[in-house]
C-alpha cells in the first residue's frame, strides 16, 4: 500500500513551464466561450479551482527546466503535447526523445486538415498520441459528434490512443459536449480504438467505472487532480479490478507543481501491485513505448 519511490514514472500530462504571461496568450482561444468577468480575469482558464499554481520563470530553455523537474521526482518519460510550426514544443521532443514523447492536440471543427497534421506529425515527430479538449473547441464538439469520426479512425489506422477530457470542464463552459455516457457509444463504433479520459469524469465518475468494465479499450487518467483527490470509486476500482485501466497524469505546470502531486502522492490507498501499472506499466502500453 506504500508509494514506491523506485518505479520509473511515466507522466501522462504535462506542458513546458513557459511564464504565466506566455500561458495566458495560449489560453486565448477560449475567449469566444467564455461569458462571465471573472473568468476573462484568470490567469487561467480553471485558475479560480487551483491554489499555489506554479509561476514559472522566463529562461533560455524551458524544455531543460522540465526535464530537471521530471529528474527530481523519478519521471522518466512524460508525454508533451506538440504544435506544428510551434518551435518551442517541436525542438523540445527533439531535444530530448528519450524523455519526452510527442503528441497531438486535435481539433475536430478544422476538418481533414486535423486528419493531414496527424499524418504529418506521425510521419516527422512520431508521436505517440492524439489529445482533445471537446468543451473548449469553438464551436463545442461533443465526443460522440460525427466531427470526430475522423481522428478517431485515423487514431485506429496510426494505432495510438486518443486522450479525451471528460466530464465537468475546469472553465467555465458548458459540459454537455463532455457528458461520461458519450464515451458509450464511441467505444462502440470503434472498439480498435484505444481511448484514456482526462481531468476526472465528474459528476459521473460512477457511470465512467461501469464503462472502464464494459470498455476493453477505455482508460483514465488522473490528469488535473491533486492525488488527495483522486476519486474513491477510481482507487477501488484499480484495486480490484482496474489495475490495468487506470493512469498516472499530472498537471504541471497548468494547475498543479509536481512537489504537490507527489507529496498527496503517500497518502493513495493503491495495493502494492497496482503502483506500477498506475505509475508506468500501463501508460507504457498504452502509448506503445515498450
Amino acid at each position: 500500500m506504500t508509494y514506491p519511490k523506485d518505479v520509473p514514472i511515466v507522466d501522462t500530462m504535462v506542458h513546458l513551464p513557459v511564464p504565466r504571461e506566455e500561458q495566458k496568450k495560449a489560453y486565448g482561444k477560449f475567449d469566444g466561450l467564455l461569458r462571465d468577468e471573472g473568468s476573462k480575469s484568470l490567469e487561467m482558464p480553471a485558475g479560480y479551482m487551483f491554489r499555489n499554481v506554479p509561476r514559472p520563470q522566463v529562461t533560455d530553455d524551458y524544455a531543460a527546466v522540465l526535464i530537471s523537474e521530471m529528474d527530481r521526482f523519478g519521471i522518466e518519460r512524460a508525454t508533451l503535447d506538440i504544435a506544428l510550426g510551434h518551435e518551442a514544443s517541436t525542438d523540445a521532443v527533439k531535444a530530448h526523445p528519450d524523455r519526452l514523447v510527442p503528441t497531438l492536440h486535435v481539433s475536430p471543427n478544422r476538418g481533414m486538415e486535423t486528419v493531414r497534421e496527424m499524418v504529418r506529425a506521425f510521419e516527422v515527430y512520431g508521436i505517440r498520441a492524439a489529445s482533445t479538449f471537446p468543451a473548449g473547441e469553438d464551436p463545442q464538439v461533443p465526443i460522440n459528434d460525427k466531427r470526430y469520426y475522423p481522428i478517431y479512425a485515423k487514431c485506429v489506422e496510426l494505432n495510438i490512443p486518443i486522450f479525451v477530457c471528460a466530464g465537468t470542464p475546469g472553465p467555465r463552459l458548458p459540459l454537455a459536449p463532455q457528458k461520461v455516457e458519450l464515451l458509450d457509444e464511441v467505444c462502440w463504433w470503434f472498439p480498435e480504438l484505444t481511448v484514456v479520459t482526462r481531468h476526472g469524469c465528474m459528476p459521473d465518475v460512477d457511470l465512467a467505472v461501469q464503462l472502464l468494465l464494459k470498455w476493453p479499450n477505455l482508460h483514465y487518467s488522473t490528469s488535473a487532480m491533486a492525488p488527495k483527490y483522486y476519486p474513491k470509486q477510481i482507487v477501488d476500482f484499480a484495486n480490484t479490478r482496474g489495475a490495468d485501466k487506470i493512469i498516472y497524469a499530472g498537471y504541471f505546470p497548468m494547475g498543479l507543481s509536481l512537489d504537490r502531486i507527489f507529496s498527496d502522492m503517500e497518502d493513495v490507498p493503491f495495493r502494492d501491485e497496482v503502483w506500477p501499472k498506475f505509475l508506468g506499466e500501463n501508460a507504457r502500453r498504452v502509448l506503445g513505448l515498450g
